[in-house]
């Protein structure tokens, strides 16, 4: 049997023995001292690591806002959408210090813009007609595994279904990506036109494009960024579009 202790997160002790499970957010200065909690050496490659990282969770929040779960019972009012990669190292609330309520989210493998995605087209739907948001931000990161995957030549199973759409892109930019000889040069490179890529294919949807007509302020507005977890740093592709007027005349909406 597993034996478990007290331990008191303020100690110089309990902070290391915090610091060795890893994820769990470590109580800044003014944490009330008396607050313990029971943690095991060996619940780091257990799931209930994520009931105590809850329990903390918990705790911290109500010490540093008694209302903040209050407030967020009542409703959410997001101004942006992300949609993501499903990659585990891109939270896009902590690369972007932001708090619960902040971003509606949805996310995949590569962060593809599918047009036969209906639950990547619900978010977007719900996002855009709902909860009318002012930002749409397509975010890809490097070291894509999903990228990396559709490079390749090998058999990946259902999931090539998936990659193709990358494999796509990579065919309408071929001659570019073709000239760069340096494998992991180009892989970057792919990540960029992905997401740009993408960047059309959300501002293509009948549902963005309907809103920019009925919208004249010109929202939501559309963006692409990549995010690089070799320095937690995001880069923005300076690809943004807040009207179809740069796209062709077939994909736009008759305001009439």
């Amino acid at each position: 049997m597993l034996k478990s202790f007290p331990l008191d997160q303020e100690t110089p002790a309990g902070k290391a023995i915090m610091g060795r499970l890893g994820k769990f957010p470590i109580p800044q200065k003014g944490f009330p001292p008396a607050y313990k909690t029971y943690i095991d050496f060996n619940m780091s490659d257990s799931y209930e690591r994520l009931l105590e990282g809850n329990r903390i969770f918990v705790a911290r929040k109500n010490h540093e806002d008694p209302t903040f779960f209050q407030r967020l019972s009542v409703g959410q009012q997001p101004k942006y959408l992300w949609i993501g990669c499903s990659d585990s190292r891109v939270p896009n609330d902590q690369i972007t210090s932001t708090n619960p309520g902040e971003i509606f989210t949805t996310r995949n493998i590569a962060n593809l813009v599918d047009h036969t995605d209906m639950s990547m087209l619900s978010v977007l739907d719900y996002a855009v007609n709902h909860l009318k948001v002012d930002h749409i931000i397509v975010c890809g990161h490097y070291s894509c595994g999903g990228v990396r995957a559709a490079m390749s030549n090998q058999h990946h199973g259902l999931l090539d279904n998936w990659l193709r759409n990358i494999k796509d892109v990579y065919r309408l930019h071929h001659e570019e990506l073709d000239a760069i000889t340096d494998v992991d040069e180009r892989e970057r490179k792919l990540v960029e036109f992905n997401v740009t890529e993408q960047v059309f294919n959300v501002c293509k949807t009948s549902i963005v494009q309907q809103a920019w007509v009925d919208n004249k302020s010109h929202l939501p507005r559309v963006h692409g960024w990549v995010y690089d977890v070799a320095n937690g740093e995001i880069k923005r592709l300076h690809v943004d579009y807040q009207t179809d007027a740069e796209f062709h005349d077939i994909f736009r909406f008759s305001d009439k």
